[in-house]
């Protein structure tokens, strides 16, 4: 049986296209991936935007069903104000999503697999936060590490806990993503080996139901999973640019 962990090997397709310091720089299955993603998503809106309609089509139907779920999802987690920011909560998701869902294609790769990956968008998140949040106001920014109304005498107290959640925020919004995707995949890995080490074991054959059985409620659970967690995300994110639009508690 190959290794549950085989799938999340990172392959290279070309030899070193520049250097990056001492590190060379290829074009690998998670680079193909992710260039898959992106195209999947350009060629989708491509296609939802073409006609125009004003009664819309089903691509149309299904692309205004989209931009009107993040829309909501930004305006719910992040007020009205929010909407600045929903071109990049509207990528953030429909990258995650489709990413997630090309990795359950057989014999392809899992981005949002990789740490590497999902820190990755988490970083840009959070520095998006900081970013926009001192460019508005300033040094008034760091209010949304003093909550309003907490004494004086607890105030350390609670500025070192409020800055402590909010570095640990990229850690557990990459780790979430990461962590979910990786156990999920391997699961299925271990469930489809039982069937294929079952099918060739001889008497043992008429036992390979079960897994199997397993196998294709697992497939359903990661089709799940993978859409739940591009929202996960994308509602994550909202909340962590409120902090941007109004870091007063």
């Amino acid at each position: 049986m190959a290794s549950p962990t085989e799938q999340f090997e990172i392959r290279h397709y070309t030899g070193p296209l520049f250097h990056l310091g001492d590190s060379p720089i290829t074009f690998t299955n998670s680079a193909l991936f992710m260039v898959l993603a992106v195209g999947a998503i350009a060629a989708f809106l491509a296609i939802a935007t073409a006609p125009r309609s004003i009664v819309p089509g089903r691509w149309q139907n299904l692309g205004e069903l989209l931009y009107e779920f993040v829309a909501n999802t930004v305006r719910q987690s992040a007020g009205k104000d929010g909407m600045v920011f929903f071109p990049l909560v509207f990528s953030l998701f429909t990258f995650v999503l489709a990413a997630n869902l090309w990795g359950l294609m057989p014999y392809s790769f899992t981005v949002t697999s990789h740490i590497i990956v999902t820190a990755a968008l988490s970083l840009l998140v959070i520095f998006t936060v900081i970013g926009y949040g001192f460019a508005k106001h300033g040094a008034k920014f760091l209010k949304v590490f003093v909550p309003s109304g907490v004494p004086m005498w607890l105030l350390p107290l609670i500025v070192a806990i409020e800055v402590v959640s909010f570095v640990s925020r990229p850690v557990s919004l990459s780790v979430r993503l990461f962590a979910n995707m990786l156990a999920g995949h391997i699961a299925l890995k271990i469930f489809a080996g039982f069937v294929a080490a079952l099918l060739t074991g001889g008497i043992f054959a008429v036992l390979s139901p079960l897994p199997l059985a397993f196998t294709v409620a697992l497939t359903a659970l990661e089709v799940l999973v993978a859409v739940l967690q591009a929202y996960v995300f994308a509602v994550l994110t909202s909340l962590y640019l409120h902090d941007a639009l109004h870091p007063g508690h």
